[in-house]
């Protein structure tokens, strides 16, 4: 009985938008300010091309967000790994975050918590729970749980990098219930990230399901506007979410390239592409979220230029799509 309630608390939250119909999300009238808060995700400005890829320290980060008038920082866990080997200690680190007033709402890890190999398996929960337990100890909330080593990327099946997708959904939820019980020790939650380039957890409901069926009620999913448009899902489906549903939402835009051809690199500040924003910031208002929308790009022209303005234009662009 207990299992059917936890699953029924999951699905609540997941499907507690329903109520709030399409045709109210995009009603007509002036844009009612948001219950969310402004994200920078590293990746935007963490590579300095004129030291031909090398990634900005995690110090210099915090300084860029903090300038550029963001309310949190979204990290990748490899950020924080270099802050403690440089010398420094997560306490310090997290310090660093409070002191420059940013959240950390989440942090990007690329465990292997979902293939299909149990000894693969096993040593992604391990290298999860090492992620999950410096995420905690700066300050952070949540971990992004992308179908890391289950893409299907390669293919050979005799080579070692050979990334085998996992069909049984019911299964990767059952894998989604160990991570999630993995970051109950740490007070962190991990959010199943739809990964539009792959051949696991490439769409929406696909994560969504999982989400549903993990038998946890904080399960919950990382939408990306970029990897929605890749995977083929419809942005119809966010107006089925509801503001538990959600751990963090990933805003960008995109050109007008077909989808199999579209890369990471192509993404573009808020309002510059083809994305419907509007509609997608309805349906975040209509669902009543309340958590952070993170600009992630991977523009590589945006890498060559000065960081504090690329993160001020990002902030400036995507508050005007979202009406604020």
């Amino acid at each position: 009985m207990s299992g059917d309630l936890t699953r029924r608390a999951a699905l609540s939250g997941i499907t507690g938008g329903l109520a709030m119909t399409a045709a109210d999300a995009r009603a007509d009238g002036p844009a009612a300010k948001p219950g969310f808060g402004f994200c920078l995700n590293t990746s935007t400005v963490r590579v300095n091309d004129n030291s031909w890829g090398k990634p900005r320290p995690i110090v210099e980060l915090i300084d860029i967000a903090q300038k550029a008038g963001y309310a949190a920082i979204e990290p990748w866990v490899s950020e924080l790994e270099e802050y403690v080997k440089g010398g420094g200690t997560p306490k310090e680190l997290g310090k660093r975050f409070a002191d420059a007033g940013l959240a950390v709402p989440d942090c990007i890890g690329f465990a292997e918590w979902l293939v299909e190999d149990p000894a693969r398996r096993k040593k992604g929960l391990e290298q999860a729970k090492r992620d999950m337990e410096l995420v905690a100890a700066v300050g952070g909330k949540r971990v992004a749980a992308p179908p890391v080593g289950a893409t299907g990327g390669q293919s050979r099946r005799d080579d070692p990098k050979f990334t085998e997708p996992v069909i049984d959904l019911l299964a990767a939820a059952d894998r989604y219930r160990a991570l999630l019980e993995v970051g109950q020790g740490f007070g962190v939650t991990p959010v199943v990230e739809v990964w539009g380039f792959s051949k696991t957890l490439r769409r929406l409901g696909e994560c969504l399901l999982v989400a549903a069926e993990c038998g946890r009620p904080e399960g919950c999913v990382l939408p990306d506007v970029y990897h929605l448009y890749k995977g083929g899902s419809d942005f119809a489906g966010l107006h089925l979410l509801g503001p538990s549903a959600v751990g963090i939402f990933h805003v960008n835009d995109y050109p007008k390239i077909d989808r199999e051809k579209i890369a990471d690199a192509d993404r573009v500040f808020p309002g510059d592409g083809v994305a419907p924003l509007k509609e997608v910031f309805a349906a975040l208002r209509a669902m009543n979220y309340r958590g952070y929308v993170s600009l992630e790009l991977f523009n590589r022209e945006y890498w060559k230029r000065d960081p504090l303005a690329v993160a001020k234009e990002g902030l400036a662009k995507t508050k005007a799509v979202a009406g604020v």
